[in-house]
């Protein structure tokens, strides 16, 4: 063993010593093992070498797969686990990340502040690494359910997230009384070390397993959403008024006298904005009028310091937590119907061509004539279709005749701002949202497709026409600003997708340069109605970056938009209140140069903070209608369905059922031959039958499994 670490070492010093020559050029290994006579049956040795040199510090591998003396010893990032034991590290300012296999983990756990060191790079394929130091754990606490072990005095916690791979070991003396299907919370104590699972002790008991909620409350306590407002915050809210003032309407534009409505969701109860329209012949005049929330929560208050610790609601499968109490969010901000209320308004006037041809932005004062839902104006306005059949639709018609004109004149508006996005290059991804209907016990009834209409379609484009003007007026005011910007795609990611669909005919221009967003509309528009059309899609939306806040005004690539901000929901999005802020302080006057740096000194934290909430949101959102769809499917084992195959990897296949329920197919329940992956060409092949799967391909599977706590489906190839 001395003799070999010995060698070891004699090895190490003789590669670094040559790579730190200053004669050394930066050479790949096929070329060191050649300079010093290598055999090839010994190249595996050489590199194990190299690596141990890497992870010491001393070299460093660049991203073309060269071996040189290390300019800075480690990069630093966040380590993202995989259930299966590897994972992959985020490190800023990279483009792609890095991929750490299970042997090389070093102990971290999800989330972890890490240092990694290259190892390789697979000419084609993700850098590969390994951990070399945990800086800062990530995950203090999680969420799990507690398995006794009685006679044993002790316990485990089995986490919920399935990328925490290791039970956690609880004490009796920490256990806080949990008993067997208790979903707890855990504060770990330690993390582990090889053979010894991380410890922790139990800080509340959530509820058991078969409770109803508790599965929702599990998500929220995972996502550390905060769902109580403090008693602070509450009494505040409780002192706010519950109707408009003579005070209050002071120095407002009076617009009660304009006919307008809120078009929104059923079951919605925070209104934020609603719209009016008419036409003068020649051009549109539309009115956007949001909720002035701004009036009642003052820049650090209670409501306002909590407001943006939250950042945005969260619109979860049985619950709203609201960034906003009730008593403002339903009650005194929400545009009901038939009371007065304070807005923010945007009004334009829209030529034929759907170009902004003037516009004003104003305080207000409302009165919403109508409160209308989707369901109601997609009614009304497929009974304009003669002969009307429809009784729903006459009967709609004829409760609202006083606003049927008006949301006739919206659907024509509506569809000239679409024409125009759609000439500029906006992209439209036709994918359909999950609509998860639930029993008063939270138990899933049914899951169906919700699918865009014209009512919500109108709301879309009158928004974005408002979003739009808003940020683009600002943006020449030179002001401090909060703007939503999307950035365009890696050229490498968009030349991956090019390389992918060559080899179905397809192909997009301008790749060699930044690809201009109307290429990729181009290529979703050519593969509308095929059967690759979902693959490219979902494919397209990879390869894209995400939206966020930002106080540089850089443009919104998918909406192919120079000026883009978020102004119309201040009610549930915190920097939409913010520019509601600023957009005040303009109009009053009071923007001068202590505001102007107040603002600049503020907004790039708000940016950052209100981007990183938005994602939560986002995957807490997806991981209780996963949830759902688990439970669901769980009633419906042994049931067979055609399904459109989504995603394709080295151990099976995803297909997706009509109702949006997606699940795996793993390759020893695919039967009828052995089947393996093609990574260069995006297909599954059988040895012995010849038998191809590709994305978009319509398959018929049965469901064999539905995890809830996993939130996963399986199904099999019939």
């Amino acid at each position: 063993m001395a003799e070999k670490k010995e060698q070891l070492e004699r090895r190490k010093k003789v590669l670094y010593d040559m790579i730190c020559d200053k004669h050394y050029i930066p050479m790949k290994i096929k070329e060191i093992a050649i300079l010093l006579s290598v055999p090839r049956e010994q190249r595996e040795e050489l590199r194990e070498v190299l690596d141990a040199l890497i992870v010491e510090g001393k070299i460093e591998l660049t991203a073309k797969g060269k071996y040189r003396r290390a300019t800075a010893k480690f990069l630093e990032g966040t380590f993202i686990a995989h259930p299966r034991g590897f994972g992959f590290v985020e490190v800023d300012g990279r483009e792609s990340d890095i991929f750490i296999p299970e042997d090389q983990t070093g102990g971290a756990m999800h989330r972890d502040t890490v240092q990694v060191a290259i190892l390789q790079r697979t000419e084609g394929k993700r850098q590969e690494g390994t951990v070399v130091k945990i800086t800062e754990r990530g995950i203090k606490e999680l969420i799990g359910t507690y398995q006794s072990r009685s006679t044993q005095n002790y316990g485990f916690v089995l986490p919920d997230n399935q990328r925490i791979t290791r039970d956690i070991f609880i004490a009796q003396e920490n256990s806080a009384g949990a008993m067997d299907g208790h979903k707890v919370l855990v504060e770990l104590l330690s993390y582990g070390e090889k053979g010894k699972s991380p410890e922790g002790r139990i800080k509340e008991i959530i509820g058991h397993i078969n409770d109803p909620g508790t599965d929702i409350l599990s998500v929220v306590y995972e996502y550390s959403l905060p769902f109580e407002f403090p008693d602070r915050v509450m009494k505040q809210a409780e002192r706010t008024s519950v109707c408009v003032s003579e005070a209050d309407r002071q120095g407002r534009r009076d617009l009660r006298s304009m006919t307008m409505v809120t078009i929104d969701g059923e079951d919605a109860k925070d209104l934020d904005d609603a719209v009016s329209l008419s036409f003068d012949g020649t051009d549109y005049h539309l009115g956007v009028h949001i909720a002035d929330v701004a009036n009642y929560v003052q820049e650090n208050s209670a409501l306002d310091c909590e407001a943006r610790q939250r950042g945005t609601s969260v619109y979860l499968a049985d619950r709203v937590i609201p960034m906003l109490p009730h008593r403002l969010s339903n009650g005194i901000c929400s545009l009901n119907a038939g009371v007065d209320r304070l807005a923010m308004s945007c009004l334009m006037k829209i030529d034929a061509k759907g170009n902004v041809i003037d516009h004003e932005i104003t305080e207000s004062v409302i009165c919403v004539r109508h409160r209308l839902s989707y369901t109601q104006v997609k009614e009304i306005l497929s009974g304009t279709k003669q002969p009307c059949t429809d009784e729903i639709g006459k009967q709609l018609r004829e409760e609202y005749k006083d606003v049927v004109p008006m949301l006739e004149e919206m659907e024509r508006l509506m569809q000239i701002l679409r024409k125009k996005r759609k000439k500029r290059g906006a992209i439209d991804f036709n994918f359909s949202e999950s609509k998860v209907v639930l029993d008063e016990n939270g138990v899933p009834l049914e899951i169906r497709p919700q699918e865009p209409n014209t009512a919500t379609r109108i709301i879309e484009e009158f928004m974005l026409c408002a979003n739009e003007t808003v940020a683009e007026h600002f943006f020449w005011q030179e002001t401090p600003f909060l703007y939503r910007i999307h950035e365009a795609p890696d050229s490498e990611k968009i030349e991956q997708l090019a390389a992918f669909i060559a080899s179905f005919g397809y192909g997009i221009k301008g790749i060699s340069d930044e690809v201009h967003p109307k290429e990729l509309q181009k290529l979703l528009a050519r593969t509308a109605d095929t059967p690759e059309e979902l693959m490219i899609s979902r494919l397209t939306l990879r390869s894209m970056k995400q939206a966020r806040y930002a106080t540089e005004d850089t443009g919104h690539f998918g909406l192919a938009a120079q000026h883009y901000c978020h102004f119309t929901s201040p009610i549930r999005r915190y920097p939409d209140l913010q520019i509601h802020r600023i957009i005040k302080d303009v109009l009053r006057g009071r923007l001068g140069q202590e505001k102007n740096g107040h603002y600049a000194q503020l907004l790039p934290d708000i940016a950052q903070h209100c981007s990183r909430t938005e994602r939560r949101a986002d995957e807490a959102e997806r991981d209780t209608v996963k949830m759902k769809k688990a439970e669901y499917m769980a009633g419906h084992i042994g049931e067979e369905y055609d399904a459109v195959i989504t995603g394709l990897m080295s151990y099976g296949m995803y297909a997706e059922l009509p109702n949006t329920v997606e699940g795996l197919i793993h390759v020893t329940r695919m039967y009828d031959d052995r089947y393996y992956y093609r990574e260069e060409s995006y297909e599954m092949y059988g040895m012995d039958t010849g038998r191809i799967f590709r994305l978009g391909d319509t398959i018929r599977v049965r469901v064999t499994d539905a995890d809830k706590a996993a939130k996963t489906v399986d199904f099999e190839l019939v």
